[in-house]
C-alpha cells in the first residue's frame, strides 16, 4: 500500500522500522483515542473513537476538539476536510500521542460540535477565515508554535499558515501539496478530466445543488467517499460516527459559501480582503514540509509533486501513497503519522 522507497527519502530503512515498531508496540497516552483493531489493507474497521471532546471559546466560535498525548508535549494540529471530521484522524492521533506529542483535533467551522458564538455572524466559509480560526483557537490555548497537518480543507488551512504566520508552525504535512485558492485563476477551465472530478463543486453553485446538500447530506458524502477513495472499505459504523458532524446546523451554509467563494459566486467578509490579496499572490511556504499524494485520489496533481514543488523553499520530502485515495490519514494512519514525525525533524 505504501511506496516505501518515497517514504524512504527522509529516513533509512533501519529507523522507519524501528519507528514503526515502537508505534505497534506501545500503548496509547492517556486521553488518546482507544488502540485500532488490526484489518485488511484498505478496510476500516470504524471501532475507534475519541474519548472526549473540549470546548474552548476562540475568535467567533465556539470550538469542539479532541485531545491526546502529553499536556507538555511538542504540538501537533490535525486539520480535517470536506466531507469529514476529526475521525479522520481517529488512528493517527494514538500513535503520535505514543511518540509524544500533545495531539489537538478540532472541528472546522461548521461541523460537529464547534459553533458561533453569535447568532448574527456571517457564516463565513472562505479560506483566509478558516485560517484564522486555527490562529485563534492557538491563542487561546497559549499556543505559541504548532506542527500542522492536515487534507483537503484542513491541508489547505495549515498552508495558510505555513505561508503567512511562518513563527505559528514549526513544519507542515499537506496531502495534495500546495492548495491555497487564486480566485481569478479558478475562473480559467480546466481539462474535462480534471472537471470532472469537481463536479459537486459546480452543483453547489445552484439553488438545487444547496438543497441537495441540505436533504441527501449523509448519502452525498458516502458518495464522495465512495469515489474519491475506491479502495477503502470503510463500514457504516465508521460513515455513521463522522456524519453526525454533519448535523452542525451551519454545516450546509458554510459547506456552500465555501465552495461558491471559490468561484467567485458569493462575497467574503471585507475585513479579510488583504489577507486573500496575500493569498491570491501564491506565497511561498519556508517551514519544513512533507507532501502527501494518494495515488488513487482524483485531485491528486500529475506527476511525483512536481506540480507544486516550487512552492515549498525550505526543508521539504514529497512521498506518493500507492493504492491511496484521498482521505490519507484514515486509509493510511501509520504513513501519514510518520510524515508528521518527519517532518518535525526535517
Amino acid at each position: 500500500m505504501i511506496n516505501r522507497r518515497a517514504l524512504g527519502k527522509t529516513v533509512g530503512a533501519g529507523t522507519a522500522a524501528a519507528s514503526l515498531t515502537g508505534w505497534l508496540s506501545s500503548s496509547p497516552a492517556s486521553a488518546a483515542p482507544s488502540a485500532p483493531e488490526a484489518s485488511p489493507a484498505g478496510q476500516a474497521t470504524g471501532r475507534t473513537s475519541f474519548e472526549s471532546l473540549k470546548q474552548v471559546r476562540a475568535g467567533e466560535l465556539n470550538i469542539g476538539y479532541a485531545e491526546a498525548g502529553p499536556a507538555k508535549g511538542p504540538v501537533v494540529v490535525l486539520l480535517h476536510g470536506w466531507p469529514y471530521d476529526i475521525h479522520s484522524y481517529v488512528d493517527v492521533a494514538p500513535l503520535l500521542a505514543a511518540e509524544g506529542y500533545r495531539v489537538i483535533v478540532p472541528y472546522l467551522r461548521g461541523y460537529g460540535t464547534t459553533t458561533f458564538r453569535s447568532a448574527k455572524a456571517f457564516r463565513n466559509g472562505q479560506q483566509a477565515v478558516v485560517a484564522l480560526d486555527i490562529i485563534a483557537l492557538l491563542d487561546t490555548l497559549r499556543i505559541e508554535r504548532a506542527l500542522l497537518a492536515g487534507f483537503d480543507w484542513g491541508a489547505r488551512t495549515a498552508d495558510i499558515i505555513a505561508a503567512l504566520w511562518p513563527k505559528r508552525c514549526k513544519a507542515l504535512v499537506s496531502v495534495n501539496g500546495y492548495l491555497i485558492t487564486n480566485r481569478e485563476k479558478n475562473k480559467q477551465p480546466l481539462p474535462p478530466a480534471a472537471e470532472l472530478a469537481w463536479w459537486y463543486q459546480y452543483y453547489f453553485a445552484t439553488e438545487r445543488g444547496e438543497l441537495g446538500l441540505s436533504q441527501y447530506g449523509h448519502d452525498f458524502a458516502k458518495l464522495i467517499w465512495r469515489n474519491v477513495s475506491p479502495t477503502w472499505h470503510f463500514d457504516d459504523a465508521t460513515f455513521d460516527r463522522t456524519a453526525k458532524a454533519f448535523e452542525n446546523p451551519d454545516y450546509v451554509g458554510i459547506v456552500i459559501h465555501n465552495y461558491r467563494w471559490r468561484l467567485g459566486l458569493a462575497a467574503g467578509d471585507p475585513r479579510y480582503d488583504g489577507i486573500e490579496a496575500k493569498l491570491a499572490a501564491g506565497p511561498a511556504v519556508a517551514v519544513p514540509t512533507v507532501t502527501l499524494d494518494g495515488a488513487l485520489d482524483p485531485f491528486t496533481p500529475a506527476g511525483d509533486g512536481s506540480a507544486y514543488r516550487g512552492k515549498f523553499t525550505g526543508p521539504y520530502d514529497h512521498r506518493a501513497l500507492d493504492g491511496i485515495g484521498h482521505n490519507v490519514p484514515q486509509e493510511a494512519p501509520e504513513a501519514f503519522a510518520r510524515a508528521v514525525l518527519d517532518a518535525d525533524r526535517l
